[in-house]
């Protein structure tokens, strides 16, 4: 698979880089970003985050936008990016709303005719992208961890709890935490996965922490109090009060006054690389 650099900037002594590939799995040319920290040694191998964006946002507004590179530099993390979507497909209407289809690619492996060939997000994710990064560049395959906002926090929860052996910290900022109640994911399920909600389940994030069974897991959330979002019932956090799985530990931050943007996000990265930092390098 043939990897061209797009661009390149040195930021915090490291490098902020941009990335397009042909993906064999959304059969388009995806987009990812990379912050690769300095190198004290020849052979040094770091920490490697995914963060996941949320509907309408491209690969270029975590980068652009959250100020995560300090803090990643500092703590010597690699950061990679995905887009939320495929790109330039054949089909007909996928760009007709902001909240489904382009930019909406909602972390699911589509299984309707119509979008089963190119929206495959959760395996582009969890198996192309991220064989691809440990294949070239400096990662450390032990230490992974995942998180993303909204419609990202969703798949960084879903995709946390589908496969605790290979990401071993997760969090999320205003996360749509239960997808078959939001109208949100009940749109992009329908559309994605078709009338029966039982198969939406395996993509529900509070339906799959009741069933985990994996590791003792511990879900960082950060929530604005202000996020219209919330209060229009998109991400129901509060579904996570009736979590009674003691191996899925929620910690839950109302933050006052704060809404769903990336001023929000930004004024609370650090502590989610720090929560991470500390898992990973337990």
């Amino acid at each position: 698979m043939t990897l061209t650099e797009v661009s390149s900037f040195k930021s915090f002594a490291g490098v902020q880089k941009l990335f397009k590939h042909r993906s064999s799995v959304l059969k388009c040319e995806m987009r990812f970003g990379v912050y690769l920290p300095e190198a004290k040694l020849p052979d040094e191998k770091f920490p490697v985050l995914y963060y996941l964006s949320g509907l309408t946002c491209t690969e270029a507004n975590f980068i652009e936008k959250a100020g995560s590179q300090r803090i990643a530099s500092e703590l010597k993390m690699i950061v990679v990016t995905p887009d939320t979507s495929p790109r330039g497909v054949p089909i007909e209407g996928d760009s007709d709303s902001y909240d489904f289809g382009t930019g909406a690619g909602f972390y699911v492996d589509a299984t309707t005719p119509k979008w089963a060939e190119n929206y495959r997000m959760y395996s582009y994710v969890t198996e192309e992208l991220r064989e691809l990064v440990l294949k070239s560049f400096p990662v450390n395959a032990a230490k992974q961890g995942i998180f993303g906002h909204s419609m990202g926090g969703h798949g960084a929860i879903i995709i946390a709890l589908k496969n605790p052996r290979i990401y071993s910290s997760v969090s999320a900022f205003s996360p749509i935490c239960h997808p078959l109640k939001s109208p949100w994911g009940m749109k992009a399920f329908t559309g994605y996965l078709g009338e029966d909600q039982a198969n939406w389940l395996e993509y529900d994030s509070f339906e799959l922490a009741k069933k985990y069974d994996g590791p003792e897991l511990e879900i960082l959330i950060d929530q604005g109090t202000a996020d219209n979002f919330l209060t229009k019932g998109e991400l129901c956090p509060e579904v996570f009060e009736k979590l009674e799985n003691p191996k899925v530990r929620v910690r839950y931050n109302a933050r006052e006054g704060y809404d769903h943007s990336y001023y929000f996000i930004a004024t609370f990265m650090e502590d989610h690389f720090r929560f991470h930092a500390k898992k990973l390098n337990a």
